[in-house]
């Protein structure tokens, strides 16, 4: 069908995309008209898990008492990034904390935000199962390829990577994750990405002695490698969030 003068939104004028910062450094949104169009089946396809439906950033609260003053400027830097969100860009986020501090409801929370009012494309994974996706791919019995699962991961204008680090490290799971982290550096895709190891280089590259190695906490790059924790560095912002594990005190809160 031939669209008509009538049918052309006078703010995109057919684009998709409207200009929110004129000037020399110009930076573009999806047009409203687009969005709405998209959203629900953008929702439907972003594999967001059920017990994580309600996440959204209007409702990861850092009013009580207790709260880590981290939290508070977590969720103010998540909503800038929302914000200021350009497509062009490409940088990303990574959130650092303990479990239980509310990474995941951060990370879905932009994620919700950018499908529902820019209508980007957007992805999540949990990064134990996507590894074991892609491993499963080997098997002659199951009708997928490993570039079949890849390709969405690589394609995807945004990605969400919860849990990075959570599989034990093997040469294998450092050069998959080389591959997925470069191949969307390399094409300035947007990637968030959730970890409960703190940032760090590792034992290796710190040169510590066997008895403080044995003792010390785990980083990222213990479990990801130098190469690829520098390269998170170039790929994104860093939002270290603090405190305690609010399921843990839910729960134990809950037999009172």
């Amino acid at each position: 069908m031939i669209n008509t003068a009538a049918d052309i939104c006078p703010i995109c004028e057919g684009t998709g995309w409207r200009t929110i910062s004129p000037g020399p450094h110009q930076r573009v949104a999806r047009c409203l008209c687009r969005i709405q169009a998209r959203a629900q089946s953008l929702l439907s396809a972003a594999r967001i898990p059920k017990r994580y439906e309600h996440c959204e950033l209007s409702s990861f609260t850092t009013d009580f008492p207790s709260a880590h003053g981290s939290l508070a400027y977590a969720h103010i830097a998540a909503s800038k990034f929302v914000e200021e969100y350009d497509p062009r860009d490409g940088t990303g986020l990574l959130i650092i904390g303990k479990i239980g501090v509310g990474k995941t409801h951060l990370a879905l929370g932009i994620m919700k935000e950018l499908i529902l009012t820019r209508g980007m494309p957007c992805l999540f994974y949990d990064y134990r199962e996507l590894l074991k996706q892609i491993q499963n791919s080997y098997n002659e019995s199951v009708h997928a390829t490993e570039l079949e699962v890849l390709r969405p991961v690589f394609e995807t204008d945004v990605l969400v990577l919860d849990e990075l680090g959570a599989v034990k490290p093997t040469e294998w799971v450092w050069d998959t994750v080389s591959l997925i982290l470069n191949t969307r550096y390399n094409d300035s895709r947007t990637t968030i990405i959730t970890t409960n190891f703190p940032d760090g280089p590792s034992a290796v590259a710190g040169s510590l002695s066997p008895v403080k190695s044995a003792t010390r906490e785990e980083t990222l790059a213990d479990r990801i490698g130098d190469r690829m924790r520098s390269r998170l560095h170039e790929m994104c912002r860093i939002i270290q969030m603090d405190g305690q594990d609010f399921r843990q005190k839910y729960r134990s809160a809950s037999f009172r």
